[in-house]
This record gives C-alpha cells, sequence and structure tokens, in this order.
C-alpha cells in the first residue's frame, strides 16, 4: 500500500501464477487429419498460422542447442524456408548457436503458435547450406540487415551501443544503398533435416492431442501419438 494515499501498488503485487490458465479447444487433432509427410502437414499448419493466427511473427521459432557439455541454450529465430530436405535459418556461424552446432549438430525447433493453442516441435540434425544457396538469400534481404550481418559480431561482448552503431555508420558509408554488399564468409544457413516432427494441439482439461511423426530408416515416418 502506498502511504499517502492507500491505493495499491499495483506494481508491487505478484502475479498469481498458479491461477493463470486457459481453457484450450474442444475439437483436437486426430490421425485420420494428418498429411503423408510432416513437412506437409507443417505446410498446413503454417498457412493457417500465417493468415488465420493472430500471430506477429508465424515463422518465428525458438532453436535450442547444447555445447559439448551438453547445457543448453534457446533463441528466437526466423524460419526462412522449408522443404522435405529440412527448415532453414541464417545466423552468423561465431555466434553461439553457430558455435554449437559446429560442435553438436542435434537441434530443437519449437514453434510457439499460442493463440491458436498450437506448437510444433522439430528434432533434428543441423547441416551448413551451400554458399550459393547463402548468397541468394543474403541478396533478397534490406540493404541495411545486410549491412547489420557485417557489423554484428553475433554473441560477442560489446563495451557499449556505440560500439555497434559505429560499425554500422562505417560499412554504411562503404556500401551506400544501391551498392552490393558482399556476402560475410561467417554468416550462412543452416538446414534441419527432421528426424521427429511433433504437432501439439491444446485440448480442455489439458488432455492435449500429441501426434509425432518418426523417422524411418526407409525414408518413410510413423506416426506416435504421446500422452498429454
Amino acid at each position: 500500500m502506498r502511504q499517502d494515499d492507500g491505493v495499491t501498488d499495483r506494481d508491487s503485487v505478484p502475479l498469481a501464477l498458479a491461477s493463470m490458465r486457459k481453457q484450450y479447444r474442444a475439437e483436437g487433432l486426430s490421425e485420420t487429419d494428418l498429411a503423408a509427410t510432416p513437412v506437409e502437414q507443417f505446410a498446413r499448419w503454417f498457412k493457417q498460422a500465417a493468415t488465420d493466427g493472430g500471430l506477429f511473427e508465424p515463422n518465428a521459432m525458438v532453436v535450442s542447442t547444447a555445447d559439448a557439455q551438453g547445457r543448453p541454450s534457446s533463441r528466437t529465430v526466423l524460419l526462412k524456408h522449408f522443404d522435405e530436405q529440412g527448415f532453414v535459418f541464417y545466423t552468423n556461424y561465431d555466434s553461439r548457436k553457430g558455435r554449437e552446432l559446429a560442435g553438436n549438430p542435434y537441434v530443437s525447433l519449437l514453434f510457439p503458435w499460442h493463440p491458436m493453442a498450437r506448437q510444433v516441435i522439430v528434432t533434428g540434425v543441423a547441416v551448413r547450406t551451400g554458399r550459393d544457396e547463402t548468397a541468394a538469400y543474403f541478396r533478397t534481404r534490406p540493404h541495411g540487415s545486410q549491412l547489420g550481418a557485417w557489423a554484428s559480431g553475433q554473441s560477442s561482448v560489446l563495451a557499449d551501443r556505440t560500439e555497434l552503431d559505429t560499425a554500422y555508420a562505417e560499412l554504411a558509408a562503404r556500401y551506400p544503398e544501391g551498392e552490393q554488399v558482399p556476402v560475410p564468409p561467417h554468416w550462412g544457413g543452416f538446414r534441419v533435416a527432421p528426424q521427429a516432427v511433433e504437432f501439439w494441439q491444446g485440448r480442455e482439461n489439458r488432455l492435449h492431442d500429441r501426434l509425432r511423426y518418426v523417422a524411418r530408416a526407409d525414408g518413410g515416418w510413423r506416426v506416435e501419438r504421446l500422452s498429454p
């Protein structure tokens, strides 16, 4: 309470986390609803997320990696392409995730589509994209984002913001708008070849539907239902 007026300071009141919950939908996801492959199923859900889901960035995903000692780290990255070969994102290879994937290529991707009470979890192995593919994507980025890939030593410690802004300004002077920016040699893509893909649909009473595609040795997929 504030002593001057007796009004409760709402910022000082802790949120009642234990009572924060939403009731999810009655209809769910059945085995007969699924596409033949996880990428086809992902394409269906992604289209719905992008058009009807009310999501700010439907292609935003949480990328989780682990270092040589098994210590995990996670961050949000934007998916830039997907097909039957895998899910592609781009990054600085010298960043923490780039270094960790170089030593341990196993990765998890999580698409948290909360407004739709849906999640997609991809687990698989990350492999660098070829330089031609990387360059083709780099050319589609806005000029400022191209400069940013050079200016930022991603995950490295900065003395202050001025250091980053100065680096960017120097690059902007060297490569003004309209001039081609070379692709940084330390920057590129990773393609995550899925070994398992789980589709999670929130249901009433926390009895969620969880259907997981698991890769078979013959190149096909088996589907299994997981307990919520």
